[in-house]
């Protein structure tokens, strides 16, 4: 039944597609709604969730050591050595994941319904929600690299197109074609750690990676391996990591990830894409942890992503904006885990962050359907009492993430903590890094919080709304309109009433989700974990520096705790009693503009880095393209190829007036033919 799992989505993906193309698309698509084809997909992977469910059930029954199961359903690739069977395997790791993709996917996909409601083409909008869900299943559910590897392309093909679904706004169409052109570059090197591991081991499956590679390495010597080998591949696989999880230098393509639709946003960055690369180093822990090298690299990149994307977001004012660079920040506590090898804490804070972040976007969609898409926090405040269900939920999340006991994110964020000061691989640098990001993370998310939902009300209702002023449509394409469709189109019974609560299509979803980020840490709590059980057969229990005592777990867990309750007091200082005041009165109040003009105007231009980017490599390949298109592609190779056209033409303007229409002349070219033939003849008897 596992191949069940990602057949669901992809025949929803056909019916909503083949619809969308058959009868949508030719009639212009302008009263098109968004009920039946979000129906369909929601259940299409709901199917998949009911499916992931049972396969949880079936492995849990199993014993410990024998909690795999696996379908093959053909051949795939045979060349030479090669050979690739078309399987599916599930066992402890993946199935978290595939509980979670389904599970908060389809959550996603029945808050489209509501979200999406009036935007003129949902039947694509959800053929590529359900293709994206089908990739990530693939992704996770591959029993080999070359599986792997077409989800892997997959979920960046459908980001491609998700982020830049309202095309027509050259922005946004950039935006997407700025994330699939970065994960292209991460992309070459995950092909080059693969096109290694082949030929090393000869063998792409992860079993019998395993097996090859021995639980100590002691078989690396009988393929001819060695450390340096192993650790080529492990940085080679973990460039193709920075590029779909969004690690420094690769990050930048995640915030202008904004630029598509709420609901892509909480499926790109909170339960699939983004997670891709911790659970391809979770799934070759076996290979990570034989090279320290590695490893460090792995944690100094995650600890230095998580507090790098920090400060950026401390001054953010976009809604969406604050909560991508969260997850970059995030993200990156979810590397530092696995640096220090503690692979299990990183799968952990992939499940509860799923649960928290999911929850954080959709709130923050929630808001700006309420706002008639406004999405600036200092033009919002006071939408606690006019947005209660989205403001009791948004707070789950809000304390999730800040790390509050007992809310989902403190058992994460302080697992991790503890084991990049513990661990053998870990240190009391990357642990302070770590730390310090949990400060900052408590104080901007406070912010945004505050900002968002307390204080009086920083705008006018009266005006929200009317004349659908904030109603963004794009150019007419194929001769139909691509509008956002919030719940803001003509007809919409909100359109001219100002801020309101989102229908409950939007709103049991965050209930849903609000529950799991109170409760969900509990799976994985200190001592007494159910998921660090679970997960033994595929990645050993990790065990930090035991010398160290009980005692300074605590003194750490009191750090960790105190440092969020200090960044959650500070943020409400400056905000939540008068949160009318700007940005500008609070860097003035901590003396940031006036004394480190220079860190101001850096944060505020998030550190220069796409203006870097755009300096040193965009300009220069655009250029250096025009170059070679202007003295190559037009002045050689046009030329050549225009110029066998022109001696075409002339010989047949040439040839042609031989063509007289004349019998007579006819046959005095032939007569001369044949005189010329019979003379060549005899001259050559003679």
């Amino acid at each position: 039944m596992l191949a069940l799992i990602p057949l669901f989505p992809l025949v929803g993906f056909l019916i909503n597609g083949c619809w969308y193309a058959l009868f949508q698309a030719p009639r212009g698509c302008k009263k098109a709604g968004a009920t039946v084809p979000g129906v369909i997909a929601t259940l299409a992977i709901a199917a998949s969730f009911v499916v992931a469910l049972f396969g949880f059930i079936q492995l849990h029954a199993m014993g410990s050591e024998h909690r795999v199961i696996e379908q093959v359903l053909y051949n795939w690739i045979t060349a030479g050595d090669l050979h690739v069977d078309m399987a599916f395997r599930l066992d402890p790791l993946n199935s978290l994941f595939t509980l979670v993709i389904t599970g908060v996917g389809t959550l996603i996909h029945l808050y489209s319904i509501g979200y999406m409601g009036h935007d003129a083409t949902p039947g694509k909008f959800f053929c590529y929600l359900n293709l994206f869900c089908f990739a990530m299943l693939m992704l996770v559910l591959g029993a080999s690299m070359p599986i792997l590897f077409l989800g892997w392309e997959g979920v960046g093909l459908c980001s491609y197109l998700l982020i830049g679904y309202w095309y027509t706004d050259i922005e946004k169409a950039k935006a997407g074609k700025k994330a699939f052109v970065v994960n292209r570059i991460g992309d070459f090197g995950f092909l080059l750690g693969m096109f290694l591991i082949f030929n090393t081991f000869h063998t792409l499956d992860f079993e019998a990676l395993r097996t090859a590679v021995g639980t100590g390495g002691d078989l690396l010597a009988a393929h001819g391996a060695d450390l340096g080998t192993v650790t080529a591949i492990c940085l080679l696989l973990f460039i193709g990591c920075m590029g779909k999880s969004a690690q420094i230098p690769l990050y930048v393509w995640l915030p202008d990830a904004m630029a598509g639709p709420t609901p892509v946003s909480a499926l790109i960055h909170a339960a699939t894409m983004v997670t891709s690369g911790i659970y391809m180093v979770s799934r070759l822990n076996f290979l990570y942890s034989l090279s320290p090298t590695a490893l460090h690299v792995v944690a100094s990149v995650g600890a230095f992503t998580a507090f790098f994307a920090a400060t950026i977001a401390l001054v953010q004012k976009d809604i969406k904006k604050v909560l991508a660079y969260s997850t970059v920040s995030q993200l990156g506590y979810m590397f530092l885990a696995c640096g220090v090898g503690a692979y299990t804490a990183g799968v952990f804070h992939v499940i509860t962050h799923a649960f928290f972040k999911a929850l954080l976007f959709l709130g923050a969609g929630s808001v700006i359907h309420g706002m008639h898409e406004e999405q600036d926090i200092m033009k919002m405040g006071g939408l606690k009492s006019k947005m209660p269900w989205t403001f009791i939920t948004f707070a789950a999340g809000w304390l999730a993430i800040c790390g509050i006991p007992p809310f989902a994110g403190f058992f994460s964020k302080d697992e991790i903590l503890w084991q990049s000061f513990s661990s053998p691989n870990g240190s009391v640098v990357l642990w302070g890094l770590g730390a310090l990001t949990a400060v900052m993370t408590a104080f901007y998310m406070t912010r945004l919080f505050s900002l968002t939902f307390l204080g009086k009300p920083r705008f006018d209702e009266k005006k929200l709304g009317s004349h659908h002023d904030n109603v963004v449509v794009h150019a007419p394409v194929h001769g139909h309109d691509h509008g956002h469709g919030h719940g803001h189109a003509h007809g919409d019974s909100h359109a001219k009433s100002g801020v309101h609560e989102s229908p409950m299509t939007m709103v049991l979803p965050l209930q849903i989700l609000a529950v799991a980020s109170v409760i969900g840490g509990f799976m994985g709590m200190p001592h007494m974990s159910w998921l660090e059980q679970w997960l033994e057969p595929v990645i050993p229990v990790h065990e930090g520096a035991v010398a160290l005592g009980g005692s300074m777990e605590w003194v750490l867990m009191g750090v960790s705790v105190a440092g969020a309750v200090i960044g959650v007091m500070v943020a409400f200082k400056f905000f939540a009693p008068s949160p009318e005041k700007s940005e500008a009165s609070l860097q003035a109040a901590l003396g940031v503009r006036n004394r480190w003009p220079v860190l101001n105007r850096m944060l505020d231009h998030k550190w220069y880095v796409d203006e870097i980017y755009e300096a040193v490599f965009v300009r220069p390949i655009q250029a250096l393209s025009q170059g070679l298109w202007k003295q190559v592609d037009v002045a050689v190779i046009d030329r050549f190829v225009l110029g066998f056209g022109r001696v075409s033409a002339w010989t047949g303007q040439t040839i042609r007036v031989m063509q007289t229409g004349s019998i007579q002349v006819y046959a005095l070219m032939l007569a001369i033919g044949v005189l010329a033939t019979v003379g060549y003849l005899i001259y050559g008897l003679a």
